[in-house]
């Protein structure tokens, strides 16, 4: 095999050549656009990330931790002695549509600029909302303090949800993670304490001012019937929107097919990653989601084009 390389601009290291690792998808380069640590709310720690990408034969990974870039620094420097590509990023939760909208952002790993300040505000929302959930699980009987809940987390600013639903299956309060939300901390229940969100026009602007790009993730969690998200993915492809999460590990074939349809009408890339979280979400792997994700590497090519 002939080595490729790389002439997008420079967003990190020089691409590597990529080599098989895995036999099931040996003479394919394959990605991973959607991956988190534990510098927000998954198990593994941002060095393990591109190890799990390597052992899964994946040319390139994202590390896309919510509201935060501080993974990227060990995350890129094993990416570079296992020999994959590491793609700087970070999932931001915007209001969009009367829905909590999530976005991906791509190419921003500078710790300044508009868009950096954006993350440092929801960073410290983020603070506040927690202490208040704790408050709010005390007020219900339940007692996890604050300091207990951080002491599960790699930080403060680290602190989300899941360590609140990992502590209330410990204390007996929920069967596991996915009841502790259902029971306890999703919207509308009981300990449910809402967080800032963003404009994605606000977003997409401060993106571009650090020459990053936008993809609105997994497009059905909008709740939105066809039309609807298609009218939605047109508004935000004006404000500058360059791709939708088509390839989501946890949508099924057809669905992904609609989504890759929906983003050839409005010329944006059809993206696609796993949304790994480690044990907090059980039977996600990078680069195989549930055992049938294929992102090709030319989606990444695609992206770094339509950088500004």
């Amino acid at each position: 095999m002939t080595p490729r390389v790389s002439h997008r601009r420079s967003c990190g290291p020089v691409r590597v050549p990529w080599r098989p690792r895995g036999p099931d998808i040996v003479g394919r380069a394959v990605i991973d656009l959607h991956v988190h640590s534990n510098a927000s709310d998954g198990t593994d720690p941002p060095g393990a990330i591109p190890e799990l990408a390597a052992a899964a034969g994946c040319s390139a990974v994202a590390l896309t931790d919510h509201d935060t870039l501080s993974g990227l620094g060990a995350a890129r420097a094993r990416a570079a002695e296992v020999g994959v590509e590491l793609v700087g990023g970070c999932e931001v939760s915007c209001a969009f549509s009367g829905a909590s909208t999530h976005v991906l952002v791509y190419f921003v790993d500078h710790e300044e600029g508009a868009f950096h300040d954006e993350l440092v505000g929801l960073r410290d929302d983020r603070v506040r909302r927690n202490r208040l959930l704790a408050e709010r699980l005390i007020e219900l009987g339940i007692h996890i303090s604050y300091e207990e809940a951080v002491a599960t987390a790699a930080s403060e600013e680290s602190l989300g949800r899941p360590h609140f639903a990992a502590l209330l299956v410990e204390r007996g309060a929920a069967e596991s993670i996915p009841d502790a939300f259902d029971r306890w901390l999703a919207h509308g229940r009981p300990a449910f304490v809402p967080k800032a969100r963003v404009l994605p026009g606000r977003i997409a602007a401060a993106a571009r001012e650090s020459r990053g790009v936008c993809v609105l993730a997994h497009p059905l969690s909008l709740e939105l019937p066809p039309r609807e998200l298609d009218r939605a993915v047109g508004e935000l492809a004006g404000l500058g929107f360059v791709g939708i999460e088509a390839n989501y590990a946890s949508y099924p074939p057809e669905q992904r097919e609609e989504l890759a349809g929906l983003a050839a009408r409005h010329d944006l890339v059809a993206t696609g990653g796993s949304d790994y979280h480690g044990t907090v979400k059980a039977g996600l792997s990078i680069g195989r989601g549930r055992g049938d994700l294929e992102v090709q590497d030319e989606v990444l090519e695609r992206l770094a084009a339509r950088r500004p």
